[in-house]
C-alpha cells in the first residue's frame, strides 16, 4: 500500500526566547506582554525555507549517498527564496538527485506543504513515480513588534514515498477549496497583510476544515472515534481541540502543535507535526493531518510503528539540539528588518557568473569533487589533472560527494576583520574522513566553540545574497557535529 517510506525534520538551532522579544518592544506595545511564554525557532543568517528544507531530507534519506532510486521532487513554501526559478531544481542539486527526477515548486497557500504530499502519493499510486520526496521548509517574514512575530517559527520536514510504504500506510485525503482570505502577501515580498482574528476562526477554520477532515475520514473508511493522533497547526489557542469535539476525534488525540517550543512553521508545521505523530505513534494508530489555508487539506495515516525507520535526527532531536538566544537585535539584523551600516569591506559587488555556477552546478550546490581512479587520492574542487603527488594523472578524476562525509576541523580562523553577519568570521581547513580537504566557512558557532579536531558535518546554506540582483547563492559549510563530538569526550573520559 502506498505510504511514507521514511521522515525527516529540521529547526534551527537558535531558539528566541519570547520574553526578551516583549522585554524590549513593552515601551511601545504591552499588549504584547500574554506572549511572552516559550520560544520560538529562529533562523541563522544563512538560513532560509530552500536550506531547512535539505536538511530535512537529508533527515529523511539518511547517511548514504546513494539517491538514485528518488525519480519526483516536491519543494512546497510559501517563502521560497525565488519567484522565478525552480526553487526544486536547487534542492535537487544540493541532494544531489538525478538530472532525470521531475521537480515541482508547490506554493500559495497555508497548505501547500500537505498539498505537495498528498500529490506525491498520488503520483505514487498512479505509477506517474515509484519514489517521490516531499521537501517542505519555511521562513516567514513578520513585521518588528507584531503578535505574528511571536507566533511563527522557521522550519521544515520531509517525507518518502514509495508504493510499499513501511513507516505509514496512506488511508485517505480530503480537501475543500475556498478563496477565503484569511492573510495575504503580495508579489513585491513584503509582510503578511491578516483580516480579523474571529472572523478567520469562526467563518474560516471552524466551517472549512471540518468538511476536509470528514471526507478524508470517509475515503479512509475510518470512524473519528478511532484516530489516535490528530494534528492541526494553528495560532488560535484551543483551535483543534475544537474541531476534535466537533468532529467526534478523542480529546486526548489532539497533538501539542509545538508553539511553545517553536512557534509555528506556516506551510511547513502540518508536515512537521505529522512528522512527529509518526516519531511517537504506535503500529495500527490512525493520524489525521489537516491544515488551513484558502480552504483545507487533512490526510489520513496508519502507522506501522517500525522503530528502525526512525530518522537519525527527526523532530524530538531537532527540539532537543538547541540554544537560547536573548538577543532581539540580532533576530532583526537576520531577517533584514533593520538598515544597519555593514561598513566598507561588505562594500563589494557580489554579481554570480550563472555560467560558472552551471558548469561546475555538482560542485557548488551538491560538493561534489574528484577521485583519482588510478591512485585513489580524493580532491575538490574536481580538476583534469589529479594533485596525487607522485601521479599527477590527467583525466582520471570520477565524481565523489563529501556532504555526508565525516570531518573535522584542521584549523580555523576567527576573523572580525572580514565583513560577516554574525561576527567573528569562523573558516578554516577542513580534513574529511576518506581523503580531501576543503577550506570553507563554519556556521552556528560562537567565539570558544572551535578548535583543532573538532568534529564538524556539511550543512547546506548561504553564501552569501547579492542585493542588488536579488540573487541568492549557495554553498557548504561546517557545523559543529554536537552528537559526535558529545560520543568523543565520552571516550575520552573512559
Amino acid at each position: 500500500m502506498v505510504g511514507i517510506a521514511a521522515w525527516g525534520a529540521y529547526a534551527p538551532r537558535l531558539r528566541l526566547s519570547r520574553k526578551a522579544v516583549v522585554t524590549a518592544n513593552a515601551w511601545v506595545a504591552p499588549n504584547l506582554a500574554s506572549k511572552g511564554k516559550g520560544e520560538r525557532s529562529m533562523a541563522n543568517w544563512d538560513e532560509d525555507a530552500l536550506t531547512m528544507a535539505v536538511e530535512a531530507a537529508r533527515d529523511a534519506l539518511g547517511a548514504g549517498d546513494d539517491r538514485s532510486q528518488i525519480d519526483a521532487l516536491y519543494f512546497a513554501s510559501t517563502t521560497a527564496p525565488f519567484a522565478d526559478r525552480l526553487n526544486a531544481g536547487i534542492v535537487s542539486a544540493a541532494l544531489t538527485l538525478e538530472k532525470s527526477i521531475t521537480a515541482s515548486d508547490v506554493t500559495g497557500s497555508q497548505r501547500c506543504g500537505l498539498t505537495a504530499l498528498a500529490d506525491a502519493l498520488a503520483a505514487v499510486s498512479g505509477g506517474a513515480a515509484k519514489t517521490a520526496l516531499v521537501a517542505a521548509g519555511e521562513r516567514r517574514k513578520a513585521r518588528a513588534v507584531s503578535a505574528l512575530e511571536l507566533d511563527c517559527g522557521d522550519g521544515a520536514a520531509a517525507f518518502v514515498v514509495t508504493a510499499e510504504g513501511g513507516a505509514a500506510d496512506f488511508l485517505g485525503r480530503g480537501s475543500v477549496t475556498d478563496d477565503f482570505v484569511d492573510h495575504f502577501r503580495g508579489n513585491d515580498g513584503g509582510f503578511d497583510y491578516s483580516w480579523e482574528e474571529r472572523w478567520i476562526r469562526d467563518e474560516g477554520i471552524v466551517k472549512l476544515v471540518p468538511p476536509a477532515i470528514k471526507r478524508a475520514l470517509q475515503v479512509a473508511g475510518v470512524a473519528a472515534a478511532d484516530v489516535a493522533h490528530f494534528c492541526f497547526p494553528s495560532t488560535f489557542s484551543g483551535m483543534a481541540a475544537t474541531l476534535a469535539k466537533t468532529l467526534g476525534i478523542p480529546a486526548e488525540a489532539v497533538r501539542d502543535n509545538l508553539a511553545a517550543v517553536m512557534g509555528e512553521a506556516g506551510s511547513a508545521h502540518g508536515p512537521l507535526m505529522l512528522a512527529h505523530a509518526l516519531e511517537q505513534a504506535k503500529a495500527g494508530e490512525i493520524i489525521v493531518v489537516a491544515q488551513f489555508g484558502q480552504g483545507a487539506e487533512a490526510l489520513v495515516f496508519r502507522a506501522t510503528g517500525a522503530a528502525n525507520l526512525k530518522p537519525a535526527r527527526g523532530v524530538a532531536g531537532s527540539l532537543a539540539d538547541r540554544q537560547e538566544e536573548t538577543n532581539y537585535l540580532k533576530f532583526l539584523m537576520f531577517n533584514g528588518l533593520v538598515d544597519w551600516d555593514k561598513g566598507m569591506r561588505a562594500e563589494k559587488d557580489n554579481k554570480t557568473a550563472l555560467t560558472t555556477l552551471y558548469r561546475n552546478e555538482d560542485m557548488i550546490l551538491g560538493l561534489v569533487g574528484g577521485r583519482c581512479r588510478e591512485t585513489g587520492v580524493v580532491q575538490f574542487p574536481r580538476t583534469r589533472i589529479s594533485v596525487a603527488p607522485n601521479n599527477p594523472a590527467v583525466d582520471t578524476q570520477e565524481p565523489y560527494r563529501f556532504a555526508e562525509r565525516k570531518a573535522s576541523v584542521l584549523s580555523y580562523s576567527a576573523d572580525y576583520l572580514t565583513f560577516s553577519m554574525a561576527p567573528p568570521n569562523h573558516y578554516g581547513m577542513i580534513v574529511f574522513e576518506g581523503g580531501g580537504r576543503i577550506m570553507m566557512d563554519i556556521t552556528d558557532v560562537s567565539p570558544g566553540d572551535v578548535d583543532t579536531g573538532l568534529p564538524v558535518k556539511m550543512v547546506f546554506r548561504i553564501k552569501d545574497i547579492d542585493e542588488k540582483r536579488g540573487f541568492v547563492r549557495y554553498f557548504w559549510k561546517a557545523a559543529p557535529d554536537r552528537s559526535a563530538a558529545s560520543a568523543q569526550t565520552a571516550v575520552a573520559a573512559e
